[in-house]
């Protein structure tokens, strides 16, 4: 797992490893939506596919101790953070080797050792549970942080604007990663707030408010390395919007019919991925032999974590009763 950093590492493996999550998330994800419309997947998916610049560049560079509360669309989060694609890949089709065993949806799960927490259904309610990781980090002293995320259409909810409210109060360790993909299922951004940033509601709560190109993977680490420094150093929280685009619909029974054909077209004229590739031969890390290999060795890890998944079993009928309550000494 990647360590902490003052400032981006640039170094040639680091800056190869940033490029390997990117197409690790886009393959898993690529894979995800051919096992969903072969009945395989137990749930629904809800596709990252043009948002792999955000999950990486927001969450590689946290060290051990750190605490990440991705959303549905997160998978890219998840990976980078050292969840086993096998696992997640299990997790997904419901098999008994899945993070929970086979029960929930993947996006309820996570791994704590990992420090890597799943969501609830409830659309930004994540947010309060980050700041209570990020009140007990700073109780502990443990010098560690919280990274939570949230679409731009949950920022209209109440729990986001209570957590930053709590936050700013109490200068929190607290990470807010809001991904601006312009749409909270159908509505566009225009019916959700008048202003023309999210990142601008952070000043009602006493913190800075940033806003960058979340297909720029350069420039989300970079705002990303800051706002993890500042926490640690006891300065307070941070919010980051980053403005990306999903290339798939809210889920993957959504035609997204609702979209301007011109619109996606020029946003996946931006992809992430290529623009990073011009990025690491303009600075010769990156060669043909390089790319080819790096993407040959994400699709055989998806291959292996799709076989691992369907060898699996299911859970025993009896199971779903564990786990209910705490076995443990009152």
């Amino acid at each position: 797992m990647p360590k902490a950093a003052t400032k981006p590492d640039t170094s040639p493996d680091t800056l190869l490893d940033l490029y390997y999550c990117m197409l690790l998330s886009r393959a898993f994800e690529e894979r995800l939506a051919i096992l969903y419309r072969q009945g395989k997947v137990l749930g629904g998916i809800f596709s990252g596919i043009g948002q792999e610049a955000t999950a990486v560049g927001t969450s590689f560079d946290l060290q051990e101790g750190d605490a990440v509360f991705p959303l549905h669309r997160d998978i890219g989060v998840a990976l980078t953070r050292g969840i086993a694609p096998k696992a997640l890949m299990a997790q997904i089709l419901g098999k008994s080797d899945g993070l929970s065993g086979g029960k929930v949806d993947y996006l309820h799960s996570g791994d704590p050792a990992l420090g890597v927490y799943g969501s609830t259904s409830m659309i930004g309610s994540s947010i309060p549970v980050a700041a209570g990781a990020a009140l007990a980090f700073k109780l502990k002293r443990t010098n560690c942080v919280a990274v939570a995320y949230i679409g731009e259409g949950g920022t209209s909810t109440g729990d986001f604007h209570e957590a930053l409210n709590f936050a700013g109060v109490q200068r929190l360790p607290l990470i807010v990663v809001v991904e601006n993909n312009f749409f909270a299922y159908s509505t566009p951004v225009s019916k959700q707030m008048v202003v023309e940033n999210v990142a601008e509601r952070a000043a009602g709560y006493g913190m800075p408010g940033h806003t960058c190109s979340g297909n720029d993977l350069l420039s989300v680490r970079q705002l990303a390395c800051q706002a993890v420094q500042r926490a640690r150093d006891w300065l307070g929280p941070t919010l980051i919007e980053c403005k990306t685009y999903r290339w798939h619909g809210h889920s993957e029974h959504d035609d997204a019919s609702y979209r301007e054909s011109e619109e996606f077209l020029e946003w996946k004229s931006r992809d992430p991925i290529p623009r990073y590739e011009l990025y690491l031969r303009e600075r010769e890390v990156l060669t043909d032999e390089i790319a080819e290999q790096h993407r040959s060795d994400a699709i055989r890890e998806v291959d292996e974590a799709v076989a691992f998944a369907e060898k699996s079993p299911y859970p025993e009928p009896h199971e779903a009763l564990d786990h209910l309550y705490s076995e443990g000494e009152p």
